[in-house]
């Protein structure tokens, strides 16, 4: 290391006591067995029910990573009433709903139906009275039926489509103009009410 020009002289701090700032983990075979008995624990406690409830499928955020399908927050109340689920009796069969989220898409909601409806043909509600169970309760074979815990497993992320020729209506259809349209027309709807409205009672005043 040479010295030059009118700089500061380097003063390395070689003897600091690093040894005591070491950090280590030796902690990770007996944090790994907790687990694993925490799980087991958690697997006895539910009994017949599943490990994880149940939540949709959605795309992930930005145009990044929108090819990728993951877990959400909840189901959406449209999506519940189009499955014939009550959003109160969701909750208690393992369905997380949650009621701020909105469907933006049809299809995106027709995935989250199906989900909540193969969810629905294999759930068996055991009665918490056997001598008067209730509405929702399963009745006669299906008790008797097997359980699993296994989940409903996401859906494929992309679904292949197989060639075809474009239609001459797909070839002359504007879409970006489609859009515009429909914006301007949602924006300004209120307004032509209300000028369609002061028109008829203009020409109601005129007859009289």
């Amino acid at each position: 290391m040479g010295f030059r020009h009118n700089n500061v002289l380097p003063a390395n701090h070689f003897r600091k006591d690093w040894q005591r700032r070491v950090k280590t983990w030796f902690n990770q075979p007996g944090r790994k067995l907790r687990r694993r008995n925490a799980r087991k624990a958690k697997t006895a406690l539910l009994g017949a029910r599943p490990l994880t409830l149940l939540r949709p499928a959605v795309r992930a955020p930005t145009l990044r990573y929108n090819t990728k399908i993951r877990e959400g927050r909840g189901f959406t109340l449209a999506e519940l009433k189009e499955a014939g689920i009550g959003r109160k009796q969701a909750r208690g069969v393992g369905i997380v709903v949650d009621h701020r989220r909105r469907n933006l898409s049809e299809e995106g909601k027709k995935l989250n139906v199906e989900r909540l409806k193969a969810y629905k043909s294999r759930l068996v509600v055991f009665p918490r009275n056997a001598k008067k169970p209730a509405k929702s309760d399963s009745t006669g074979d299906d008790l008797a039926a097997a359980t699993t815990r296994a989940s409903i497993p996401l859906p494929a992320p992309y679904v292949a489509e197989a060639p075809r020729k474009i239609t001459e209506e797909e070839r002359e259809f504007k879409a970006y103009r489609t859009l515009r349209d429909a914006r301007a027309a949602a924006r300004y709807d209120g307004i032509r009410k209300i000028r369609k409205q002061k028109k008829e009672e203009e020409e109601a005043n005129k007859k009289k």
